[in-house]
């Protein structure tokens, strides 16, 4: 397995700061799934890969302290909701390769969708759509059946 990450930390926007909107996620998919976060599944999800950053757990710190609008859906959680979605498409492929981009964040009061698209010969395109039609996290894949 090879694996890169390129992370980026923002600064917290100023209240003069302009809000970027983010593009809209394609409106077909070949196959979907809802899903609906909750405190419990991200406390679960931080226990799991030992990810002590409050804005997963704690709400009141995430809410009042940080200025977000509910917890935020880790990162390398939807990108493991995206891999489950092509999983449970294809059960007997063998993953070649993944990428993965975030471009919206995600919180835990609103529910969002993993959609994915067959591009043929093995390839396909996941994503997660927000409840505002967002586009949050775009990926690619490749398979091996």
């Amino acid at each position: 397995i090879d694996e890169e990450h390129d992370i980026v930390y923002r600064d917290m926007p100023s209240v003069t700061t302009t809000p970027v909107v983010p593009a809209q996620a394609p409106d077909g998919s070949d196959f979907h799934r809802d899903v609906d976060p909750n405190s419990v599944l991200l406390f679960r999800y931080s226990a799991l890969t030992f990810n002590g950053h409050r804005i997963h757990y704690d709400q009141p710190f995430c809410t009042t302290t940080e200025g977000y609008a509910g917890l935020v859906v880790h990162g390398p959680l939807l990108a493991t909701l995206l891999m489950d979605l092509l999983r449970r498409q294809v059960p007997d492929a063998w993953v070649k390769t993944f990428e993965f981009r975030a471009m919206a964040p995600v919180f835990d009061i609103h529910r969002f969708s993993v959609h994915g698209q067959d591009l043929g010969k093995g390839a396909f395109r996941l994503w997660i759509r927000r409840d505002d039609g967002a586009l949050a996290m775009d990926a690619t894949a490749t398979i091996e059946t």
